[in-house]
């Protein structure tokens, strides 16, 4: 049965921002030097990037690789792209195209910086950088997330150091750092399981895992993740039309329902960071179900949260880049 997306009930209802029918929208950043919403289309290869001025179209520009996230990189023009088959360097030609027609990036505008996967039936999947400049990164088996190939690493641009912190995930998601630098958080957004675990933020070592947070079947599968100035994490529910807020200690602070079941990210984001913003996808929904949710796909907005965000942080410049 699909989850009721109506919800009479409820406190807070997120609303349309961007209309743009994304096959798997993911990947939300804000980048507080460019003043731009990054988030992406991992099946159809987009990067989008929105100075949030509803009069001003996102830009958009395709890749030749599915794509899972964007990170503004220190000092440099070039933005890193988590791709199907590992990390490249690309410095975006300007402008871009529009959502609908996207501008061209070709394999030799590419600059390949790692490339851990060799099974061609894993990609990258989601990453965020700490105040280190590190990259905590996740993957999956695209073709069969019941295999469980799915990992957590960190990996420092600077100096190419490359760790691998969790294993035997059926789709590692959402690494986030609270705002503290204490814990570092993830899921599996197969398992429907969010975990936990201590931080050295200067060593980037993580302590034994622990379970924080396991969905109910009627709460969906854990997805992209992030934190708050409070120290609230506000977590997407794949499957269930929703993102949560929760306490550190777990416990539920708020939810806000979106139209449509398939919810991907969210992200604090703006001038003053204090819109909410949310991603969604149309994969996985048949006929009858996007009858039910046409914006499906689209980018949507809780416009007072009534909390901010953390800026957007960016990778350590990577030694191949200068």
């Amino acid at each position: 049965m699909p989850p009721d997306l109506t919800h009479a009930l409820a406190a807070d209802e997120a609303r349309l921002a961007w209309h743009d029918p994304a096959a798997l929208g993911e990947g939300l950043h804000w980048d507080p030097l460019r003043q731009r919403l990054w988030w992406v289309d991992i099946l159809t290869h987009r990067v989008l990037a929105w100075g949030l001025d509803p009069e001003d179209p996102p830009q958009a520009w395709r890749l030749p690789h599915r794509v899972g996230w964007v990170l503004p990189c220190q000092g440099q023009s070039a933005l890193l792209l988590g791709l199907q088959p590992g990390v490249a360097a690309c410095t975006l030609p300007e402008p871009g195209g529009s959502p609908q027609a996207p501008r061209e990036v070709s394999e030799a505008q590419l600059q390949w910086l790692l490339r851990p996967l060799q099974d061609p039936a894993l990609r990258l999947n989601d990453a965020k950088a700490d105040i280190t400049g590190a990259v905590w990164l996740g993957c999956l088996n695209h073709e069969d997330e019941r295999r469980a190939d799915g990992a957590l690493w960190r990996w420092h641009p600077g100096d190419g150091s490359l760790h691998r912190w969790d294993a035997g995930l059926g789709v590692a998601n959402g690494p986030a750092v609270d705002p503290f630098g204490q814990y570092l958080v993830h899921n599996d957004s197969a398992a429907r399981t969010l975990y936990r675990f201590a931080l050295d933020i200067r060593s980037g070592t993580l302590g034994p895992r622990e379970v924080w947070k396991v969905f109910s079947p009627a709460e969906g599968h854990p997805d992209g993740m992030n934190f708050d100035a409070e120290g609230g994490l506000w977590v997407a529910h794949w499957g269930a039309g929703c993102v949560s807020r929760f306490a550190p200690d777990g416990r539920l602070l708020r939810r806000v329902w979106v139209p449509a079941e398939q919810v991907t990210n969210v992200c604090l984001a703006g001038p003053r960071l204090d819109r909410l913003f949310i991603t969604t996808a149309r994969t996985g929904l048949d006929a009858q179900a996007l009858a039910r949710q046409p914006l499906a796909g689209s980018l949507f907005e809780l416009p007072q949260p009534g909390v901010r965000g953390l800026p957007g942080l960016p990778a350590a410049c990577p030694a191949a880049l200068g």
